[in-house]
């Protein structure tokens, strides 16, 4: 699933070319792509008519588009394979292409929500006092957030008995990272990634939430990590941070650092990467 910074650059380029526009007409294609609507196709695309879109919103992985006029919101689920795209209105129709939102203005572009594998799709939900959809309350804030409050990430932390690994992929705890960024930053804070939350201290934490924020940054500066064309921005266009992961992918190459052929293992229906010279196991207690 796309990450953060992934999500991000989608967001960033529906600022730009969706924000602030009229609907004009939402036709539904494929109803597996409005099943989290639960009135159905026909009321989702009907909610949607003369609504102006506001602008794009993200917390963590979660995406969506507030409707100015309404306290209601356009939740976007990517999934696996979903993709947000700005097309012009003569352009041929995608093979997987599943909603498509016209507007009143002469821009002449459209919104189209394509998704291979129909995990993904797009679901209206009203708005919390702090102007998130509902349904995503209680996700967290995220590394980028100006109001991410690091010293409460540090408490929670130690208080969650857990792992390093699985705490970052926490979206309760802090949003925004997955299975590909985890791996980057451990690697960058030389750290396993089983170590016992419990034995973070303070600056250890904050050293590791130093490199979240720079491996994302460095991310969002090139356009995500696109390892197949699923992963594209608004325009089509896929990322290439892919060509810079330190960890990630990087089983039996040497490490950047001390050029120890890098490990995979697996962890939780996916794989771990990491260099067992830097990212040194932790001591089993008896």
């Amino acid at each position: 699933m796309p990450e953060l910074p992934e999500v991000e650059v989608v967001r960033r380029g529906l600022e730009r070319w969706v924000a602030h526009r009229t609907v004009a007409e939402a036709e539904v294609l494929h109803p597996r792509a409005v099943r989290r609507h639960l009135a159905g196709a026909d009321d989702f695309a009907h909610r949607l008519k003369g609504h102006r879109i506001g602008v794009p919103s993200r917390r963590g992985k979660y995406l969506w588009l507030p409707l100015e006029d309404t306290d209601q919101s356009i939740l976007a689920h990517l999934g696996m394979s979903g993709q947000l795209l700005v097309q012009p209105h003569t352009a041929p129709d995608e093979k997987h292409l599943r909603i498509r939102v016209r507007f009143t203005d002469a821009l002449e572009t459209e919104l189209r929500f394509v998704d291979q594998r129909t995990f993904g799709g797009l679901s209206l939900h009203d708005n919390t006092a702090e102007g998130l959809p509902d349904v995503i309350a209680h996700i967290a804030r995220d590394p980028l957030d100006e109001l991410f409050d690091d010293e409460a990430f540090h408490r929670a932390l130690r208080r969650k008995r857990s792992t390093i690994k699985r705490a970052l992929l926490d979206q309760s705890l802090i949003s925004g990272v997955g299975n590909i960024y985890a791996d980057e930053a451990l690697w960058r804070a030389r750290i396993h990634y089983e170590r016992p939350t419990a034995t973070f201290t303070r600056p250890r934490t904050l050293m590791l939430l130093g490199h979240v924020r720079d491996v994302m940054n460095a991310a969002l500066a090139v356009g995500g990590t696109s390892f197949d064309s699923l992963y594209v921005n608004v325009n089509g266009e896929s990322g290439y941070f892919d060509r810079s992961l330190d960890a990630y992918g990087r089983e039996g190459l040497p490490c950047r650092r001390c050029g120890t052929p890098m490990r995979r293992r697996p962890w939780m229906n996916r794989s771990s990467y990491y260099c067992p010279k830097c990212q040194r196991p932790p001591r089993i207690t008896p």
